[in-house]
């Protein structure tokens, strides 16, 4: 019997593992397939998340390291996560996307000499002052197993040097959730609950230190959404960093009344918002790939993104941080100048299949 421990700690981490570990119970004869909670983003809405509606099992280990400093976080993980592998010795571990606790159990886990797998793998947007770009590279370069998503990270490891026989193509465990949860997702109230119409509003999440950081930069944010707003009802569910920036600010005063602020949502009520949408201005990296996968228009407002697919072949403009220039981008959208996408190659809600395969073949 091999062990695996796969690794979760923010709030997109979840819906990764949840498709993983609904395949590795099909080896449940050779494979041990354990979730360690890093704790690293940890609230009631994460526990509905996790127990209620991704349909997983409490974790086999919470470490509930909590937020801190990029290097509290970091040091705070590899501490106890320490502890975890030092009891369980895995025979793999299986990291997801990009946050704090994936490069550090990584890191972890290499000191140990066990084997890491790491899922979307190969994802840059060239853009070292994000800190998940430095953790995705890291990342990469201690994997064993590098599992990719889309062309595009394919040939940025084949350009890192990484070796062939470490990275497989098996696509998009996010689309994996996706495509399992539409049957709930369909059943969400969510729309009734907000007083909202399919196609009859501008869903908006925005939280990335460069937009929301600043007096200036909300302002100019805020300034913008307002004009949108009396065109077309906006819903933004509102990031607690943007929240707090608004309050540190006094800025809660310049929000229009046709902007309708929610706190966050879970993953169903919000994969209903995005579906439902008329289209979506955004800085997530998640949502750029959902909304191409659901075929809703998407302005990225960001100078960069790490999911160029999103650009070439789905729905997603990548438009910068300019709110003039995202501002036309609506109207256009509004004025029925809606760019037609189309599904990445292997987004086909099988990719956690296909890497469960390989794990088992392999460890």
């Amino acid at each position: 019997m091999k062990k695996i421990i796969s690794v979760v700690g923010a709030r997109p981490n979840f819906m990764k593992v949840a498709p993983l570990y609904r395949e590795f119970k099909k080896y449940d004869d050779k494979i041990q397939h354990l979730i360690c909670h890093t704790g690293q983003h940890y609230d009631e809405k994460m526990s509905k998340i996790f127990f209620d509606e991704l349909e997983l099992p409490k974790p086999d280990f919470y470490l509930g390291v909590g937020s801190g400093t990029h290097a509290e976080q970091i040091a705070g993980v590899m501490v106890a996560f320490e502890k975890v592998l030092q009891q369980e010795m895995p025979d793999l571990v299986i990291v997801v996307g990009d946050v704090n606790s994936t490069i550090a159990c990584s890191l972890v886990a290499s000191r140990f000499g066990i084997k890491v797998a790491h899922v979307e793998a190969g994802l840059r947007s060239f853009d070292r002052s994000m800190p998940e770009e430095i953790n995705r590279m890291l990342t990469d370069t201690i994997a064993d197993y590098l599992f990719v998503t889309e062309q595009s990270g394919i040939n940025n490891l084949h350009h890192e040097g990484i070796r062939e026989d470490r990275i497989f193509f098996t696509g998009n465990v996010m689309i994996d959730s996706l495509v399992h949860y539409l049957p709930k997702v369909e059943k969400s109230d969510i729309l009734q609950k907000l007083s909202l119409s399919p196609r009859d509003y501008i869903l908006v999440t925005l939280h990335r230190p460069a937009n929301v950081d600043t007096e200036e930069g909300l302002k100019g944010l805020f300034g913008m959404l307002n004009r949108i707003s009396a065109k077309k009802k906006i819903v933004f569910p509102i990031h607690p960093r943007t929240k707090n920036n608004l309050e540190k600010y006094g800025l809660t005063n310049i929000v229009s009344g046709n902007i309708l602020l929610t706190d966050p949502l879970g993953y169903i009520e919000f994969v209903s918002l995005i579906k439902n949408s008329l289209l979506i201005v955004t800085d997530s990296g998640g949502i750029q790939e959902e909304s191409t996968y659901l075929q809703i228009p998407c302005i990225t407002v960001r100078d960069n993104t790490e999911r160029p697919v999103t650009v070439t072949v789905g729905t997603n403009r990548l438009i910068g941080t300019d709110t003039g220039k995202v501002e036309k981008a609506v109207d256009e959208i509004l004025e029925g100048k809606i760019k037609r996408g189309h599904i990445p190659e292997l987004w086909d809600g099988h990719a956690a299949g296909r890497i469960c395969k390989i794990v088992a073949e392999f460890i």
